[in-house]
């Protein structure tokens, strides 16, 4: 039995890996998923196949295309979401910050450099016609650690998943400023060039079995209950968000959505205009 190490961070967008797992889906197709949770992101997920820690992760598709773009010896297989992730920006209780308009000359709490928590408020100020320093950004390892930072007023704004911090908003933990759409599908699925060139077979496989419990988990009658319950969010919230997203069920990566993602990070001066994306991508 092949072993496939893979790595995801811990929220609701990656059930349906989980009950492949536990319902011994991936099993009986002579995988062994070894399951890994990152809380830091895709910062952290990208080292991690960097250092050979995993064989493949769950990554934000414009964190995964920086990294690449910088040397992480990693290629995208597969998208994991057909649809963009809402991002919630946000402040704590206490900040004195009302509007969104406002926080463009704050301090940013940051899972890691070249995360989502990282990259999103670059484009979003960029699209504004306004520049972030890089100075503004505050280190906070996680959502944890931005709850602990937003409180001490240490850090004014935070970009993290809007369903997966609503409950934070909901106790009054944390104030929502607004909103901000990732311009293109979200998560992607990354695999060491190593893994690529070791289990490429298993990672086909992998793939296929996952279409199908993508497949399964979309049809689910429970699906909404069963997240609402796992994920500890209010079920109005979860049947908003599962009838807003759509997981892929083939490998098909259309390359001007790749395009689109790099010019965005060569407009944000995240890449360099010289960049060109010919090596982000593989089928396996």
């Amino acid at each position: 039995m092949e072993t496939i190490r893979v790595g995801g961070v811990p929220e609701h967008f990656n059930l349906p890996w989980h009950l492949g797992i536990e319902n011994e889906i991936f099993s009986r197709e002579g995988l062994n998923i070894e399951w890994t949770t990152f809380a830091g992101g895709t910062g952290q997920m990208a080292q991690a196949l960097r250092t050979n820690e995993v064989d493949l992760c769950v990554v934000l598709t414009e964190g995964i295309i920086a990294d690449i773009a910088k040397g992480n010896p990693s290629k995208i297989i597969s998208k994991y979401l057909n649809t963009p992730l809402i991002w919630g920006i946000f402040s704590g209780k206490e900040n004195p910050i009302q509007y969104y308009g406002e926080i463009y000359s704050k301090r940013y709490a940051i899972s890691r450099l070249g995360s989502g928590s990282h990259l999103m408020p670059i484009i979003d100020a960029q699209n504004k016609n306004n520049i972030i320093a890089p100075d503004q950004f505050v280190l906070v390892k996680n959502l944890e650690g931005a709850l602990a930072s937003l409180s001490a007023l240490e850090a004014d704004v935070f970009y993290w998943e809007k369903y997966t911090t609503k409950p934070y908003v909901d106790s009054g933990q944390l104030k929502c400023l607004g909103e901000f759409v990732t311009p293109w599908p979200c998560f992607v699925l990354a695999a060491s060039d190593k893994a690529i060139q070791k289990k490429s077979e298993s990672l086909r496989q992998m793939l296929n079995t996952l279409y199908f419990i993508n497949k399964q988990f979309m049809n689910s009658i429970d699906a909404i209950n069963l997240v609402s319950t796992r994920y500890k969010q209010a079920a109005k919230d979860v049947n908003n968000w599962f009838h807003s997203t759509e997981w892929s069920t083939n490998d098909t990566i259309s390359q001007k959505m790749i395009q689109n993602v790099v010019f965005t990070l060569k407009k944000s001066g995240v890449l360099p205009t010289s960049f060109e994306p010919n090596a982000l991508c593989v089928k396996v």
